[in-house]
């Protein structure tokens, strides 16, 4: 399918069911029930209003009935999967579960959601072995329960919503941007100040479409902006707390980037090579092996707050770094010192 033609509003079907010769009269709603295994009669009932159901190639209205021989189909916006979610009994870090909300510490190198090439081995595959009873997670959406997410190679927090109304309140706290969160980050270099925000409009890349990048005049991409301040000063790196302001697709990775401090590690954003420090191949050595310690760039969702949807009250979840990311930092102290020691 051409860019092109998916950029102009164009429908993929999903599903498609002809009626019986023997098939009784029923309301649309109803006949489309007893065909989708998991999906309820009001998400039916909102697609038809939608547009997304048609009856012999038209729009049908949620009280079409249908007769035998009709021909009834689901389009949606995007194409269909090519594999169907499947729950997997995939390890979740846990940090609190209630009736309304989980909250995970995910694993660097965990997908968060199915997307091209990755529609198993995710933690909405785990979220919905784990939920399998819970009706929002075998309604057969990619994110059931997603109001934000951290990439593939980040560790951290997330709270994923477990009912509907949960899922409302929490995406209107992350859109208005009252949720709080603070990341852990190692970047190349001494930041010249102890603490600042950086800003900067993010948007895709013009040249190369998996990576982002910042417009700083204003004219092209979101409003982007990022608060830190230095922790450690650990020589050729320091370590950075980054509090969020806006949430963007690689938000810390391009502003930091963008700084001339790329995060250390990440691939995308030339943080995986040696950016500063000597020749020596004592110290060569040195890198590559704090780089075989993690998967990508070294950065941590390390705090995560938001009100209860239900409870109304604001809770803090905090998360420890995890193992890899911790023996980078052990091993640039234990560098440092050897340094002074000389």
């Amino acid at each position: 399918m051409s860019t092109e033609a998916a950029d102009n509003n164009e429908l993929f079907e999903h599903f498609r069911f002809s009626a019986d010769p023997g098939q009784a009269v029923l309301r649309i709603d109803k006949f489309l029930f007893n065909k989708l295994e998991g999906t309820s009669r009001s998400r039916i009932q909102a697609a038809a209003k939608a547009g997304n159901i048609l009856a012999n190639g038209s729009a049908a209205k949620p009280n079409y009935r249908v007769k035998p021989g009709d021909l009834i189909s689901i389009v949606l916006p995007h194409p269909p999967r090519k594999t169907e979610l499947v729950p997997e009994n995939i390890p979740l870090d846990i940090i609190h579960e209630d009736e309304d909300v989980i909250v995970v510490n995910k694993n660097p190198g965990l997908v968060v959601h199915p997307g091209h090439g990755n529609y198993t081995g995710t933690m909405v595959n785990a979220l919905m072995y784990h939920l399998k009873d819970n009706p929002l997670f075998s309604t057969g959406d990619e994110r059931p329960g997603l109001v934000h997410r951290i990439d593939k190679n980040t560790s951290g927090l997330l709270v994923v919503a477990k009912n509907e109304l949960a899922l409302n309140r929490l995406a209107s706290q992350f859109f208005h941007k009252t949720s709080r969160r603070t990341y852990m980050a190692l970047v190349w270099g001494d930041m010249k100040e102890e603490e600042g925000t950086i800003e900067g409009n993010i948007g895709r890349n013009p040249k190369d479409r998996k990576q982002m990048h910042v417009f700083p005049e204003g004219d092209q991409g979101k409003v982007a902006v990022t608060h830190y301040r230095v922790l450690e000063r650990l020589g050729y790196v320091n370590l950075v707390e980054c509090r969020l302001e806006t949430g963007r697709t690689h938000q810390i990775r391009v502003h930091f980037q963008y700084m001339s401090h790329p995060l250390f590690n990440d691939p995308e954003y030339g943080g995986d090579r040696i950016l500063k420090g000597t020749t020596f191949t004592k110290y060569k050595q040195f890198i590559q092996n704090c780089f075989d310690q993690l998967p990508g760039q070294a950065l941590h969702a390390q705090t995560l707050g938001f009100v209860h949807p239900t409870s109304g009250k604001e809770v803090l979840f905090e998360a420890p770094l995890p193992e890899g990311f911790g023996n980078v930092l052990q091993k640039w102290h234990t560098y440092i010192q050897g340094r002074r020691e000389e």
